[in-house]
């Protein structure tokens, strides 16, 4: 792994019990500030996937009401050093893509681009097809070349907090590489006109491809007006299902940033199954075409998941993480997405950066995608760490009493202590 000034950290947790309205867990962990200041602290590896040369083998089909163990590999043993994580992420990936998402096809065969102070345009050239796209960019005050994250959709991100902290916006529109609205076998935009409108690949999948595309044409560009070592990505609702999907599956992504998620986002799908309200799976897949065709087949029967979303939160780790939630509106199943940072902060944990995953739903207002105070400083914390370098992650767990997962529901493995 090309992990740079990685270095494991301790993790401290106090627990607090509260009414049903306020925070009932809060986790806080002691940070590394040895760091200088504005020094580029590099949690995330030069590669978009660096699990490429990992034997990585199938698990038998067997049915698991609880979150599978994240730390059995597919042969049934354990992962028992922080090393081996490498691999059982790259098998992780392959279970999701297989039976959630749909496949993410390695690096195309030709990206090229441009970067200026107002746009990024994106050229993609695979197995004989072409395609385009582009991104308007807004630069924060200062001298660059700055950060930056990108952001889904053009709303729900607090792109002012964002450009406050130092960080430039990317504003991309997903629709441009995976439309919405069209049927699952003729899917059409930027990444379909290359693989095929009958692709079983989802909007999900599609979109975090153009993130890392974007990501690619930054890389390319030299960095005179932005840094590639320190790309965040955000988005609310169905683009925070996307800005999940894309850090995920891209381990150069310094910041992950998912805001009310839901159902297909980081509610884990056993629990979002059994959560009053929430929205079916049925429903999610049904919706749009965001999850894979090969989701179809769990939808009623989430058990025969050979993962969930509690491990797609450990492929991130042990990069930045912070994951915003809204427990006053039922259908976002907020529960469930407890349950499943709950379940991905073992991975951090066991990973010594505990510190780097922050979960959010503590919130007063109940609008759907608001702007929100109590997120201003995470947010803030979160893209001076982790594309800045400088300060201290948030590290917290501030779970609203309305939506409290319960992990120990969820699991009969224990977290093991990796050696270094």
């Amino acid at each position: 792994m090309r992990f740079h000034r990685f270095r494991p950290r301790v993790w401290v947790a106090t627990v607090f019990v509260a009414a049903a309205s306020l925070t009932v867990t809060t986790f806080t962990a002691q940070a590394d500030t040895t760091g200088a200041a504005g020094a580029a602290v590099q949690l995330a590896p030069a590669d978009e996937h660096d699990g490429a040369d990992c034997e990585v083998g199938s698990p038998g089909s067997t049915s698991n009401s609880r979150l599978p163990d994240p730390f059995t590999k597919a042969d049934g043993s354990r992962v028992s050093a922080k090393s081996d994580w490498r691999c059982r992420r790259a098998e992780i990936k392959e279970l999701a893509e297989g039976s959630v998402y749909g496949n993410k096809p390695d690096k195309p065969e030709s990206v090229t681009g441009s970067v200026s102070s107002s746009s990024i345009s994106v050229n993609v050239s695979d197995q004989g097809k072409s395609a385009g796209f582009s991104a308007s960019v807004d630069l924060p005050s200062g001298s660059g070349p700055f950060p930056a994250v990108i952001v889904y959709g053009g709303f729900g991100a607090d792109t002012a907090a964002i450009k406050a902290a130092g960080a430039a916006v990317i504003s991309y529109d997903p629709f441009a590489v995976g439309k919405e609205g069209t049927p699952r076998n003729n899917k059409q935009g930027a990444y379909y006109s290359i693989y095929g409108g009958s692709s079983d690949t989802g909007l999900l999948m599609a979109w975090a491809w153009g993130v890392s595309r974007i990501i690619d044409v930054i890389e390319q560009s030299g960095g005179s007006v932005l840094s590639a070592e320190g790309t965040g990505v955000t988005g609310c609702s169905r683009y925070g299902k996307g800005a999940f999907v894309a850090g995920a599956f891209d381990q150069r992504v310094a910041l992950t940033m998912p805001i009310e998620s839901g159902s297909g986002g980081v509610g884990a799908f056993r629990s979002i199954a059994s959560e009053s309200g929430a929205q079916p799976l049925s429903s999610a897949y049904g919706e749009q075409p965001w999850l894979g065709d090969p989701f179809g087949s769990y939808t009623g029967n989430p058990a025969g998941l050979p993962v969930d979303t509690h491990e797609i939160v450990g492929m991130i780790a042990p990069r930045g993480l912070l994951i915003m939630d809204n427990p006053h509106i039922d259908w976002l199943g907020a529960k469930s997405g407890s349950v499943a940072a709950l379940g991905g902060a073992e991975i951090y944990k066991a990973l010594g950066a505990g510190e780097n995953i922050t979960y959010w739903s503590d919130v007063q207002d109940g609008t759907h995608c608001a702007n929100r105070s109590e997120w201003r400083g995470p947010i803030t914390q979160s893209i001076q760490k982790f594309m800045l370098g400088s300060g201290t992650a948030p590290g917290q767990f501030r779970i609203s009493g309305k939506k409290a997962g319960n992990l120990a529901e969820w699991r009969n493995w224990q977290t093991p202590t990796l050696t270094d």
